[in-house]
């Protein structure tokens, strides 16, 4: 089992860009497992709209980091208190399978004391009904890469003040807030763990998915070749606004709905009896781009049949998951 440890590094925009080179390019024949703590940090879901999920005025105030990444999936506060673990492989049609990855996690920190530890729901892993996951995936140049947060010692005050998640979020797991919704980890492991440092516990996770693949942790250190394209990932994503932010023009119309596989926001203007400027946000893992989808509705009659014939050529499901193609219209028109 080969992995990079990446212990120096705390900064969100090389630790995402590293993760996204590792999966870009074969570094080692065979599963790869990266590791990373970063500062405070905000990390959104590729689909999502930045602004409305975070709380800007106290991000900005505390300089907390706002990054998009590559993959799905929803908004997430981290500090140093949070591992951030990635398992990359090639390709091989797992993708939304959760349980296959973060099984061996649920399993070591179940023999670190966390009995409780389990998969809850679509993509969280849990003790009891309170998170203490929350994973992601996409797909790139052949290889996958499941990625996942372990909120082992954060502050969860900062949780709570930096996210401000859609209501219709919130109402779907018939909780309160987005503080009851989550627990650190530390206190439920047995004794002897609960002393152990962030990177300690990196550590001793290492040892114990080890232990379960029966095979020695090999430790793959990047090379300056490889830095200098991680480098330049993290300018051409990481670093910029654009891809962070985004411009969205405003919205006459805006429609929202919380399918089994997610929220799905869409935002249009409509001229003329016309879809125009459309954007479709959301917390769904797509295995194709929504901009494919954004494209096919620009200029398409406001009309249901219009829209539905603008769709059909497209397997919905590559973008959001199991979804209704018939409520999927509904929910435009």
């Amino acid at each position: 089992m080969y992995f990079v440890r990446n212990a120096e590094n705390h900064d969100v925009t090389v630790n995402l860009a590293i993760e996204t080179y590792l999966v870009r390019n074969r570094v080692v024949d065979g599963p790869l497992l990266l590791f990373y703590i970063n500062d405070p940090c905000v990390i959104v879901g590729r689909s999502q709209n930045t602004i409305e999920e975070i709380n800007r005025e106290y991000v900005e105030s505390r300089g907390v980091q706002v990054v998009r990444r590559i993959s799905g999936g929803g908004a997430v506060y981290q500090d140093r208190g949070n591992l951030c673990y990635c398992f990359i492989k090639d390709d091989d049609d797992s993708f939304r399978d959760f349980a296959s990855f973060t099984g061996p996690v649920v399993q070591a920190l179940q023999r670190m004391g966390a009995q409780g530890a389990t998969l809850s729901g679509r993509n969280d892993l849990a003790i009891g009904d309170q998170k203490i996951s929350g994973n992601a995936m996409y797909v790139a140049a052949g290889r996958m890469t499941a990625h996942g947060t372990l909120l082992y010692d954060v502050n969860l005050d900062h949780v709570a003040a930096a996210l401000t998640p859609p209501k219709e979020k919130i109402e779907s797991k018939g909780i309160k807030s987005v503080r009851a919704r989550v627990t650190n980890i530390r206190p439920h492991l047995a004794p002897e763990y609960q002393h152990l440092s962030t990177a300690e516990f990196r550590d001793e996770i290492l040892r114990q998915l080890a232990r379960q693949s029966g095979e020695e942790a090999t430790e793959y250190v990047l090379t300056p070749e490889d830095l200098r394209q991680v480098e330049a990932i993290r300018q051409e994503y990481f670093l910029n606004w654009d891809w962070n932010f985004g411009r969205s023009p405003a919205f006459s119309v805006e429609r929202r709905h919380k399918f089994p596989s997610g929220l799905i926001d869409v935002r249009m203007n409509v001229e003329g009896k016309q879809i125009q400027d459309i954007r479709i946000f959301g917390d769904f893992f797509a295995l194709d781009d929504v901009a494919d989808i954004e494209r096919a509705l620009t200029g398409v009659a406001y009309r249901p049949e219009s829209v539905a014939q603008a769709l059909s050529p497209f397997d919905l499901t590559r973008y959001f998951g199991a979804v209704d193609r018939e409520e999927f219209v509904r929910l435009i028109i």
